[in-house]
């Protein structure tokens, strides 16, 4: 009878693989019953514990380009992660077919890895007692039922008022739009067995101007919520980028110099991943961050807070629990400067000597503390500076904390917009930067993980000719 029931149950899993209208409740229930069955068939085949997570999707991305459709594609993707452990060995094993000789394949698969594995005295499933007691409403589950019809009208609106901001505005990168809806869940030896749907969906459009002297400026603007009726309008996307674009024609470098910098919010968002990183478990048991040791030191400006909300409603990183099936929960990470708590998952934590964090695969809603300041009143206090809008490249030292980052923006002086600027490098050793910063504004860029103002540091290395 249950092995009839599963079968069911996965009928209408492939079924609903195959229609955006799916009933993503419906479909978490299955996928909680194909959970439990492949735990208790790793048990069969004897690993001493075991843990599962799905994840199930489905969407849709257009892309127009000068007026024209560059791509229409679809999304239909699911998976299953497996990890056995015996006798502190550890396997794991995936695959996206859902067929029982697939899953038997991957569960003899994972349970032959354990078994030459070398011991891990560390690894194993979170306690018991640590595992997330309820699964809260975080009103994470819009879908769109969005045609590449409507979706190309709405790109096509985009592009078109980017287009129309300014006559040397003659090119564009595109306008892209993305949708997505999915479901997943997480279960364990230990009785564990819980999951959440969730939607994305984004608007985006990149534009190209050029001057008379034929040089060249690339800007863009972007609208990311997990409701669709929570983004911008096309046209108001489509002016934005066409702005920002429009106020980058004429940029040219400055000379190298020691100026207050000021990083616009979608920027400043950079400043505080290096920063997680720099506290993740992994980095700190493996000694390769620059913020080594440092729990209960004194490590931002003493005016710095930061904390996770992981339980914002309708928040793109919202989650109940993590990817240990470890319960997530607000805490303070930094307190008047100070750094209160690492990161941690269950395998990072044991290493340390502490206790999980609820941070097995990441923070949630990282949120920077603000004052009172909007960005203008942010270039007031900082006078003359500059103003970085966008940053190029990756260039930070994990290990030793120095940043140094291709950067354009504007030069402020007497606290307004001077002339925009390019061609710059912004450096600096983040243990530096960070006790510098002068203030974060109220001006929160909500479209991601990391919810920031802009920041004012106080003096950084800026190189220009």
């Amino acid at each position: 009878m249950k092995a009839e029931k599963l079968q069911q149950g996965m009928d209408k899993v492939n079924r609903a693989a195959a229609t955006t209208a799916t009933d993503m409740m419906q479909l978490q229930e299955h996928y909680q019953i194909l959970a439990a069955d492949v735990l208790a068939r790793a048990a069969r085949q004897g690993a001493d514990s075991a843990a599962v997570s799905i994840h199930s999707g489905q969407g849709l991305t257009v892309t127009v380009r000068m007026g024209c459709v560059d791509t229409i594609e679809h999304e239909n993707d699911k998976t299953l992660n497996l990890t056995v452990y015996i006798d502190t060995r550890k396997g794991s094993a995936s695959s996206s077919d859902f067929s029982p000789a697939a899953l038997d394949a991957s569960i003899e698969a994972a349970c032959t890895i354990a078994r030459h594995a070398s011991p891990d005295r560390y690894a194993g499933l979170a306690d018991r007692e640590q595992m997330a007691r309820t699964t809260p409403e975080l009103d994470l589950y819009h879908p769109w039922q969005c045609q590449p019809q409507q979706a190309v009208e709405l790109c096509t609106q985009c592009e078109q008022a980017a287009l129309d901001q300014d006559p040397r505005i003659s090119n564009s990168e595109g306008a892209m739009l993305n949708t997505w809806s999915g479901v997943q869940v997480y279960g364990n030896s230990h009785g564990f067995l819980a999951g959440w749907p969730s939607s994305q969906h984004s608007l985006s459009c990149t534009v190209i101007a050029r001057d008379e002297q034929g040089n060249m400026q690339r800007e863009g603007w972007y609208s990311a919520a997990t409701r669709h009726q929570a983004l911008e309008s096309a046209e108001a996307i489509g002016r934005q980028a066409g702005q920002r674009c429009r106020s980058r024609i004429g940029a040219h470098t400055l000379t190298t110099r020691q100026t207050p910098v000021l990083f616009e919010a979608p920027v400043a968002q950079g400043l505080f991943s290096d920063f997680i990183s720099a506290i993740s478990g992994r980095n700190q048991y493996l000694g390769t961050s620059f913020l080594l040791g440092q729990q209960g030191q004194k490590v931002f400006s003493e005016q710095l807070g930061i904390y996770e909300q992981p339980h914002l409603p309708r928040a793109q990183g919202s989650a109940p629990f993590d990817s240990d099936g470890v319960a997530t929960r607000q805490q303070q990470l930094v307190a008047d400067g100070v750094l209160q708590s690492y990161a941690l998952s269950v395998y990072s934590a044991r290493r340390l000597g502490l206790s999980p964090t609820g941070n097995g695969g990441g923070v949630h809603n990282l949120t920077i503390s603000t004052g009172e300041d909007d960005l203008p009143a942010l270039l007031q206090t900082m006078d003359t500076g500059l103003l970085v809008t966008e940053l190029i490249g990756f260039g930070t030292n994990h290990i030793t904390g120095d940043y140094s980052q291709g950067a354009s923006g504007y030069w402020v002086t007497g606290g307004r917009i001077d002339h925009p600027v390019e061609g710059l490098t912004v450096a600096g050793n983040l243990r530096d930067v960070y006790q510098k910063i002068l203030a974060v504004g109220r001006d929160v860029d909500r479209r991601g993980n990391i919810l920031t103002g802009s920041v004012l540091v106080e003096s950084m290395t800026v190189a220009g000719k």
